[in-house]
């Protein structure tokens, strides 16, 4: 008895020494930073000229809905990542689809969907601000040379097209990314299940609506969320190409926060701003898994 207590403290011990790493690091990089954060947001704290924050409980909290750049920025959000969300997830699924039942000739078309994700962001955006721009863009030439001149527009300075040139870009960045995983979901759907599909009839759209799609739940849940992370946290985009602008009509939740956090010091400020935004990734998180959820019962 006294042997196998021994060896059971002794496989505790070895559990805990090599868990350990892990935990420092989610403790000091994740758990610090994270409480240290949810403290700030209830504070106010100039970090350039305050020595330590003064605490005045959800001021912040409070003050968020009565500032209209705060509200515009959340605006903006919300259309970009609605529009931006439904796109990436649709066209994503669709090319995915076409990639995986046209076996010839697609590995050269799968590495040109992959391949912008290699692409660093932010010089991606450069690259779409040069086609984008209205006196020497490579768009508003194209058009002229095909005899639409009257398409032409100022596409990053116009309130109409500005938002639509920062979804443009984000799409071309992060589709192909959503794309890899809708094929590793289709790839691991069982060939025996296409084949008894085709057998019953199930054939074309009617074997991707009863068959395919229904396989894909695991893969919404991963894709979804992905989607959801990376639509409500858009940053690089609208900073690069449009500076938020013209005017506020580009300026994201996310750039509010940097621009009140970097540029004007207001470190409790924009701590409150990240705690709602990261509950707004969350809700819509769990909603997506609800959703799956609800689906697959």
């Amino acid at each position: 008895m006294k042997r196998t207590w021994s060896a059971k403290k002794q496989k505790a011990f070895w559990g805990i020494l090599f868990v350990l790493p892990s935990f420092l690091i989610i403790a000091v990089f994740v758990a610090y930073p994270l409480c240290y954060t949810a403290y700030l947001s209830m504070s106010e704290y100039d970090f350039m000229y305050d020595l330590t924050p003064s605490f005045v409980g959800i001021k912040n909290y409070v003050s968020l809905f009565s500032d209209p750049d705060f509200l515009v920025s959340m605006k903006n959000t919300a259309v970009f990542a609605s529009l931006d969300f439904i796109l990436l997830m649709v066209l994503s699924l669709i090319i995915a689809l076409l990639i995986f039942f046209c076996k010839k000739g697609t590995g050269i078309f799968r590495t040109a969907v992959f391949t912008p994700i290699v692409v660093p962001a932010s010089l991606a955006c450069i690259i779409f601000g040069w086609l984008f721009s209205e006196n020497f863009g490579y768009i508003n030439y194209f058009l002229v040379k095909i005899g639409l001149p009257q398409l032409t527009r100022a596409w990053l300075t116009s309130r109409n097209t500005a938002m639509g040139t920062t979804i443009a870009a984000n799409l071309w960045y992060n589709i192909g990314f959503i794309t890899i995983l809708f094929l590793a979901g289709l790839q691991s759907i069982s060939t025996d299940i296409l084949e008894a599909a085709v057998v019953d009839g199930a054939t074309g759209i009617k074997k991707i609506f009863y068959i395919v799609l229904p396989s894909l739940r695991e893969s919404f849940v991963i894709t979804g969320i992905w989607g959801i992370v990376t639509a409500l946290k858009v940053f690089v985009e609208p900073m690069v190409m449009t500076g938020g602008g013209p005017g506020n009509a580009t300026r994201t939740l996310y750039m509010y926060i940097y621009n009140t956090a970097f540029k004007y010091f207001d470190m409790g400020y924009a701590s409150a701003m990240a705690f709602v935004l990261s509950g707004l990734i969350l809700l819509f998180s769990l909603i997506n898994l609800m959703v799956s959820k609800g689906e697959k019962e």
